[in-house]
């Protein structure tokens, strides 16, 4: 993912990232990863930048799974969130091609599209110094990411596909990027709650280098980001 994004300091990966490791021990069940609708009518901008990195994320699914209709439905969520945070002008474009690319089905430049839009989003939170917003929206991706990778894992196990979770290093890279967040957007409920959980996701995915994580580590994984991703996605902040 040469284009993966690199605009800020946070070498997070991408969703699509993520994905390209799962892909190599065979083919996972994209279309069995999609959840239901993301609220776009959020008031707490944090909240938002988090849900708009997990959609963003699903954008990636969508494509994995090539499934147009699906595009091009994340792609206008996307641009509803991008507004709600003062960035629509710049992503509007790319919710255009986004939809083009999905009616063709070009399935690789879509994938393209998918880095170039969160790099917009990101680029225009540079611009406007909303620098805290711009680790969320990593954060969300990372987030609604392994959750589909953990759960991709528990369906078809391997060994493989398993060890592509341990990432200790990583999660304690994120949390320190949480922790850099200003004192005032860092104390508000949700992004304490996620910074709170990261650090029992950090003892979760710390697994032995010579040894591929059980069913059930995994599964302790999946529950873990998927009690973040309820709280991001659901819990209404003032």
């Amino acid at each position: 993912m040469a284009k993966a994004i690199r605009s800020d300091s946070i070498s997070i990966p991408t969703p699509g990232e993520l994905f390209a490791a799962l892909e190599k021990p065979g083919k996972p069940n994209w279309a069995g990863q999609y959840r239901g609708p993301v609220s776009a009518t959020y008031s707490n901008r944090a909240q938002i930048a988090l849900n708009l990195g997990g959609l963003i994320a699903d954008g990636f699914i969508a494509v994995e799974a090539q499934d147009s209709q699906q595009v091009k439905n994340i792609g206008t969520d996307i641009v509803k969130l991008a507004k709600a945070l003062g960035v629509s002008q710049n992503v509007l474009s790319r919710g255009n091609s986004i939809n083009e690319f999905a009616e063709d089905s070009e399935w690789d430049a879509l994938q393209e599209e998918l880095e170039a839009t969160q790099n917009e989003v990101k680029s225009s939170m540079q611009t406007h110094r909303d620098q805290d917003l711009i680790i969320l929206v990593s954060v969300g991706g990372w987030i609604r990411g392994t959750q589909v990778v953990s759960a991709s894992v528990m369906q078809n196990y391997n060994e493989r596909a398993a060890k592509v979770l341990r990432q200790p290093a990583l999660v304690a890279y994120i949390h320190s990027k949480m922790n850099d967040i200003s004192p005032e957007v860092h104390d508000e409920p949700l992004v304490k709650e996620v910074s709170n959980q990261l650090v029992g996701i950090e003892k979760l995915v710390s697994f032995p280098p010579a040894k591929a994580p059980s069913v059930d580590d995994v599964r302790k994984v999946n529950e873990a980001v998927g009690k973040i991703m309820d709280e991001i996605q659901s819990k209404e902040v003032k």
